[in-house]
């Protein structure tokens, strides 16, 4: 006996031929990211760091051709201890910015007791604090507050927490690594 399906039936099945797959081309990505969209983003930050951020001794441009890699630059600020003192930023912006921060780093030794040796930077805004309203300069701007208002509670540097309240010693410190090297080994 063989058995034909149906078509006024409506639901018929063919037993002989598997049940169609849909193509893994017609899926689409679980959390596809809108690249021209972040692009678009940072090229307006970019604008208005330009604008005003150097006024504000911050400020950051492209590394080379992505518009996903900074370097930055933040200058100490007149009355702190880090007066003079200029320091170089690295910016790595996710895809899925700005609903995920960049990652921010001292690229100039900077001795400071939420700066590691290597140059990461624990900063409560860089982790569970952020937020997409936060934009490049605010990084940047926040980033040269805590050089003069450092979170002793939450060092990565251990020694220059300790050394935060003889101002006159930690001075000579930052000085001193400042001008020892100019760059972090990676």
């Amino acid at each position: 006996m063989e058995v034909r399906s149906n078509p006024a039936a409506g639901n018929s099945f063919d037993h002989r031929r598997p049940p169609a797959v849909p193509s893994k081309q017609q899926l689409p990505a679980p959390h596809s990211v809108d690249t021209s969209a972040v692009s678009q983003r940072l090229q307006k930050e970019l604008m208005a760091l330009m604008m005003s951020g150097g006024d504000l001794g911050v400020s950051a441009f492209p590394d080379g051709e992505s518009i996903f890699t900074w370097i930055g630059t933040v200058e100490g600020g007149k009355g702190t201890l880090y007066e003079g003192l200029s320091y170089k930023l690295s910016l790595h912006f996710p895809l899925e910015y700005p609903f995920k921060p960049p990652q921010v780093k001292f690229e100039t030794i900077c001795f400071h007791p939420n700066v590691d040796q290597f140059g990461n930077i624990c900063l409560d805004i860089l982790q569970d604090k952020w937020s997409s309203a936060y934009d490049c300069r605010t990084i940047l701007l926040s980033i040269q507050s805590l050089l003069e208002e450092p979170n002793l509670e939450s060092p990565l540097n251990s020694y220059a927490a300790a050394l935060w309240n003889d101002k006159e010693d930690y001075r000579r410190m930052v000085h001193k690594q400042y001008f020892s090297g100019e760059a972090h080994e990676s």
